[in-house]
Parts: C-alpha cells; structure tokens; sequence
C-alpha cells in the first residue's frame, strides 16, 4: 500500500482533511469562489461602466413612501385581487424611479420584492422604465439584482396564461391591442440578449454583468439550476446561498422557440474568444452555466462547446509528464472549468479522453491539492463497467496514500462510483479495511464503522503505539465498547452511506449492530452521522431482519433522540417505516416522560407525529389509527409499484 510499512510514527496520523468540509478547507490548495483577486476591468470596459450623465436621485422620503408600501403589501388580505391592485399602484409609482431604486441598496432590496410580487405588465413597464440604462444597471453591485429577479420572474409568468390573457384584454381596453404583454416580455428578454451579445466579452467578464449572463442563459434555456438560483440571493441571506454544485437540481419551464434559438446564438459567442473563457476566473462561471443548460436543453451544441474547450487545451505547449491537459487540470480557473466538461460529456467521448490524458496520471492527479477535484468529477461522471475498471485498476493500489494526503474526496467518490456501476464492491471494501488498518486480523473487522465515520485509522481511533514491523493486536471489544464514539466528518458518513447501498452490506451492518446504545445514540445525533440511518432505512439492499437488529439497540435512547435536532428526524423516519408492534414499544417508551418532551422544542414535534396523548388516553381509538395509516401506506406502496 501507499504508505508502505505499518509504524507508529505513521499510524498516529489522522487522515489530513478528513473532518474539513468542501474547498475552503485549510491547505486544500483551492479558495473558495470569490472576488478577491478578480482580473481589473480594461480601461476600455470601465468606461462602458460609467453611470449615466444625470443619474437620479433617490430620496428619503421616496425611499421611506417605497418602504412602507411594501410592509402594506405584506400584511395585505389574501384576497389576490386586493394584492395585485397594491402591487400594480405600486409598481406604476416605481416607473418613474426605476433607476434611482435599482442603483440604490436599500432600494434595490425592495424593487426585488416587489418584482416578486408583479403581474406580467407593471413588470414589464419597470422593465423598460430600466432599459435605457441597461448596461449600466446590469454592471451595477445593485442594479443587477434587479435585473437578475426580473428575469426570474419569467418562469412564474410564462406558466400563468390566464393572467397573460386578462393583461392583453386590459391593453385593448386601454387601446393598446397590437402586442400582447407575453410578446413585450419576450421582446424585452431578447433586448437584453441582444445587448448582452453585442459586447458579450466585457459583460461576462464584469464582476456584477457575469450574473446577468448566467441568469439569462437559464432563462433563455428554460432551466433554472439551484446552486444559480441561491448565489442570486446572495445580497438577501448568507444562509441561503449554502448549496452543492454536484447535486445542482435543474428546474425546467417552457420557453418560446426564439429563446432557444437565441440561446443557440450566445453559445457560439464562446467560441470566437474560448481562451478568454478557459483561463479567466469570472467570464469562465458563464462559460459552466451554458455547458449545464446547453447540455440539458441542446445536448449537439454542448457536446460541440466540449470538444472546442478540449481540443484549445490540447493544443497548448505539451509538458514533459504527458498530456497538456494535465497543466490545466492543475490550475484553479481553468480546472473547475474541465469539471463541468467531465460531467456533461457522453460516454463515449468520456472514455476517449480518459485514455488520451488521465491514463497513467491518476496517482499524480490524487495527490494534487487541486487537480485531485477533477479527478472527483471524472469518477462522479463513470457510467460504464469498462471505464471504471481502468480507472480502478490504477488508483486503488494508492487508496491509503490519498486518505494520508488528505483527500478523502477522491476515495468516496470512487466508492459511489462502485456502487452506481455496481462492479468492483468486494475489492474496494477490502482496500478500505487495509485503508483503516482494520483488515487484519479478522476481529478488527468489526470496528469498521467508527472508523469509516471518523476517517481516522484503527492506531489512531483507539490511541494505540504499535512499533514498526509488530504484529497488529485483537480487537479488544471492552475497550471498543467504553469509547464514545468520536466525531462524525461530512465525507465519512458519506463512505457509509454509500457503503450501505452496496449489494452486499453485511459487514458495515454488522459493525453497526456491535456499537452500544450510547455509541449509536451519538451517531444518529451527529449531524452528518444521522443520514447514514436514512441509508440504513431505505437501502434495497439492507433486509429487514438486519434493519430491526441495529434499530434494537436504540431502545431505552427514543427520548435522547425526540429531544436532539438530528436525532429527531431520525426518529420520524424509523416511526414512518416501523410495523404496528414496533410502534407501540416506542410510544410506550416515550410515553413514560410525555411532560418532558411535550416542553422540548423538539420533542414536541415528535409528540405530536406519534399522537403520544391519544396512546396515553385512548389507546384503543390508537391503535386503530395506526392501523388506517398502515393499511392507506400499503395501498399507496402498492400503486406506485405498479
């Protein structure tokens, strides 16, 4: 293995990184996103920045006016034709003020919501209230908030035709019957495509315009990707920006022809300066969108974007250690660029690239502080039996030596990989027990799950000094069961989970079942811990006597679990799978300390979801309940299987 010999001085050593969450962690080699270190605009593009000659003003007792109005409209009945006659007078009074709201902070916080709230025309007049201006505002810190909520708008508003049709009867009321208002938004949207094409280079590579061209892109495509849609709220709440690129869940809207066709339009705007795109940090985030929708909506034009971003990369300077691409792969702009490729290519073109570059390269890629992530993504993107026995065949000789390097990312991800294809399950379990130095001999086995959780090795775990060249000690199962269970990483639960839906499970279930009640009790209050019981509880391949035997040993723990925030949704979704007799053990259980939990902010829940006071006094009227839900579940199971 990696890290050859087994010696104390090796052994006492935690897996580096293991416990560190994401690419901010210290030392990962990579940054997180950011502005810091942001390319300075040319002269040429900032003075297409500059603020028009006579920029509004906005004062404060407009400001104030805006602010009260939109607390009104918050309170409003719920009565929406009240709302959306609110929301129009407001909105009428916003025209006039569009830029000097948008430009300005607090303004452009209410314009958002307001925008929120808008039928398709006053939206639509704020829209070309803005337009004029629309450079400007685009590249503006607050201006393209706005933009950016009004273009996500359109989903809401292109799904409600009823609304489109009373808006067109109001414009021949008002003798405005020559274009529908669905029209003038199109119109409006490919306005801003236009402009935004026009000078497609400086916007993408403006720090504030980029996020306009992100958001258009999806618009134009008719999907909208969720890591997108929470960095648009990022001037609203920092909570809600917390999302992962890998499980990016696209939502899909109808869009007219033109979009697409436009959208096909500025996707070829990518190719006339593809370095520019490949090696510039800001204009390089709109080049990963249009690969996500491209791939989604016009699966040809990505594949072409691919290949132009493959063949460029390719083509540079070849360095003595093999493929060219291997330098991008280790430069942070560019690398997270070739991740999104490797997520979106086909099959076919995925293998060939493996072949021609990431062949013989993958230890050197693992160890690499940054290009160990693309080296992720290629194993998030394997599909085929065939690819993943070459990849496996060269890395898994170098599994501990990753784990030591502190990339554990890479041996989940070749896990996962495992368990999606379904081929190599045996052989990288086992590596993982020589990993964790648990392998042998055979009675250390059994410790596999809190090692796995804790990404710490067997040495480590239990603060054992076992000198070099020694034979590997017994497990000693009183002094495994008087530990308390260490902490629970992110990537370590992660590995269990995975490990759980393999087509053989045994050995972590039973690892799992040899874990006391405190042990159990801890991990299924862990935050990261208590979604390896979601694994436990809906994996095909754990049965229910093997369910039954690991859940047996929280019995006497159900109200430590009621009262904890992670333990609490455990509990609910044992309660959702359990039988009848199951049932009443736990509220039976729960029942004996009813005051304590009904006062415990979690508790409560709990109580409520069991109906803890129905048991206590009609049991009978219980039991009959439950047997209802479990008849109505059943059916439901039924239908859907059929």
């Amino acid at each position: 293995m990696g890290l050859g010999p087994r010696s104390a001085h090796k052994a006492r050593r935690r897996f580096q990184g293991a416990g560190r969450r994401g690419r901010a962690a210290r030392g990962s080699g990579r940054p997180p996103p950011g502005r810091d270190g942001c390319p300075r605009l040319p002269a040429a593009a900032a003075s297409a920045e500059q603020a028009p000659e006579a920029l509004p003003h906005l004062s404060p007792e407009a400001l104030g006016y805006f602010r009260r109005a939109l607390s009104a409209l918050k309170v409003a009945p719920d009565a929406v034709e009240e709302r959306d006659l609110m929301v129009r007078n407001i909105l009428k009074e916003v025209e006039d003020q569009a830029l000097a709201l948008a430009t300005n902070r607090t303004g452009s916080e209410m314009l958002q919501e307001l925008l929120g709230f808008s039928p398709l025309k006053p939206l639509c007049r704020v829209w070309a209230a803005l337009r004029p201006n629309l450079r400007f505002v685009a590249c503006h810190r607050c201006g393209v908030h706005v933009l950016q909520s009004a273009l996500l708008q359109l989903p809401r508003l292109l799904r409600s035709p009823v609304e489109a049709e009373e808006e067109e009867e109001e414009n021949e009321e008002e003798g405005d019957g020559k274009r529908a208002p669905l029209q003038i938004l199109e119109e409006l949207v490919l306005g801003l495509a236009a402009e935004v094409s026009d000078d497609f280079l400086f916007f993408c590579g403006d720090t504030h315009g980029s996020f306009v061209v992100r958001t258009l892109l999806q618009v134009l495509g008719g999907t909208l990707l969720e890591s997108e849609r929470a960095k648009s709220r990022g001037s609203q709440s920092s909570e809600t920006q917390r999302t992962s690129a890998r499980e990016c869940k696209p939502t899909d809207f109808e869009v007219p022809k033109t979009f697409l066709n436009c959208l096909q339009d500025l996707s070829a705007c990518f190719l006339k300066d593809i370095a520019v795109f490949i090696t510039d940090k800001i204009s390089s985030f709109c080049l990963q969108v249009a690969l996500q929708i491209l791939h989604h909506r016009l699966p040809q034009h990505c594949a072409h974007l691919c290949d132009a971003v493959i063949d460029y990369l390719s083509s540079r300077n070849s360095s003595a250690s093999g493929s060219p691409l291997l330098l991008f792969l280790r430069d942070q702009t560019s690398s997270r660029l070739l991740e999104q490729v490797l997520l979106v290519l086909e099959p076919a073109r995925l293998q060939s690239l493996f072949e021609d570059h990431f062949q013989g390269q993958l230890h050197s890629l693992a160890a690499h502080p940054i290009a160990n992530f693309p080296l992720q993504r290629l194993l998030d993107a394997v599909t085929s039996p065939e690819l993943l026995s070459l990849v496996f065949e060269e890395l898994s000789p170098a599994l501990e030596a990753v784990l030591a390097q502190g990339h554990p990312g890479v041996v989940v991800a070749l896990v996962e990989a495992c368990r999606r294809v379904g081929t190599h399950q045996v052989q990288v379990l086992q590596l993982l027990l020589e990993a964790f130095h648990c392998a042998e001999p055979s009675s250390r086995q059994v410790a596999c799950v809190p090692l796995f959780a804790s990404l710490l090795a067997y040495e480590v775990y239990y603060e054992l000094v076992e000198e070099e060249g020694a034979v590997p000690a017994e497990h000693q199962v009183e002094m495994a069961t008087t530990r308390a269970l260490r902490e629970v990483t992110v990537l370590g639960s992660l590995l269990l989970q995975h490990l759980l839906y393999f087509s053989n499970p045994g050995l972590v279930l039973r690892s799992l079942s040899a874990l006391t009640g405190p042990q159990l009790l801890a991990l299924a209050q862990s935050p990261a811990g208590s979604h390896v019981f979601d694994a436990i509880l809906t994996s095909p391949s754990v049965t229910h006597k093997q369910r039954r035997r690991v859940l047996k040993t929280l019995k006497g723990h159900y109200v430590a679990l009621a009262c904890s925030r992670h333990g609490s949704r455990v509990l609910d979704a044992i309660w959702s799978g359990a039988a009848l007799g199951a049932r009443k053990e736990i509220a039976a259980e729960l029942g004996e300390q009813n005051q304590e939990l009904i006062q415990d902010a979690f508790g409560h829940h709990v109580a409520r979801n069991v109906a803890l006071t129905t048991f206590l006094k009609r049991r009978e009227t219980w039991e009959q309940q439950q047997s209802a839900m479990a008849k109505r579940r059943r059916a439901f199971n039924s239908i859907l299987e059929d």
